[in-house]
């Protein structure tokens, strides 16, 4: 018996001083939490990046817009909405919805509008309902018109390991006309 337990002390010291097989049971034990770390930061910064295209189709669309002096054509405002495409490479632009509105302010700054047009299934706003638009922009541009431009995009995760439902990626930014005066609309053009 007495041998018998000298025997299993010095297996147990030697499994105890043993090295050989601590580093791939450590690789073992860690593998899922570095790659579960590093297909979330790829997800994640991926989602960042469509978000930053998201922002800028959206900030694009309304400058181009409130550029215009005098009348929009309906032609002009469907190439706009084309080129998100470029702007979104070398993401999957189908699913990217804008909308572009002609905003009218009071002189209280209660914002109307005055045409909404929209793309990609996107619901435009109904002509002479209310907007609300940002405090800071009601001082600045009181009995007056904004141009206010969205973007939406449902953004699927790539993998969908560490992410497994849509984000929804939405951005909405207003101008004031360049040449200070209203924007007409022309949807016969």
């Amino acid at each position: 018996m007495r041998r018998a337990l000298n025997r299993l002390g010095l297996l147990l010291r030697r499994f105890r001083h043993g090295t050989e097989a601590i580093a791939a049971v450590e690789f073992a034990l860690i593998l899922p939490v570095m790659l579960t770390l590093y297909i979330g930061s790829v997800e994640l910064s991926s989602a960042i990046s469509v978000d930053q295209r998201v922002a800028t189709v959206s900030g694009s669309l309304g400058d181009l817009v409130a550029r215009t002096n005098g009348t929009i054509k309906k032609s002009e405002i469907d190439d706009y909405f084309l080129a998100a495409s470029a702007t979104m490479a070398p993401y999957d632009d189908s699913g990217v919805q804008q909308i572009v509105t002609c905003v009218k302010l009071d002189a209280d700054g209660n914002g109307k509008v005055v045409w909404s047009v929209a793309s990609n299934g996107a619901t435009k706003h109904d002509k002479d309902t209310a907007y609300t638009v940002p405090d800071r922009l009601k001082q600045l541009a009181a009995d007056g018109y904004v141009i206010a431009s969205e973007a939406h995009l449902s953004y699927a995760p790539m993998i969908g390991y560490v992410f497994d439902s849509n984000f929804n990626l939405y951005h909405e930014f207003f101008f004031l006309p360049r040449f200070g005066e209203e924007i007409k609309y022309d949807p016969a053009s």
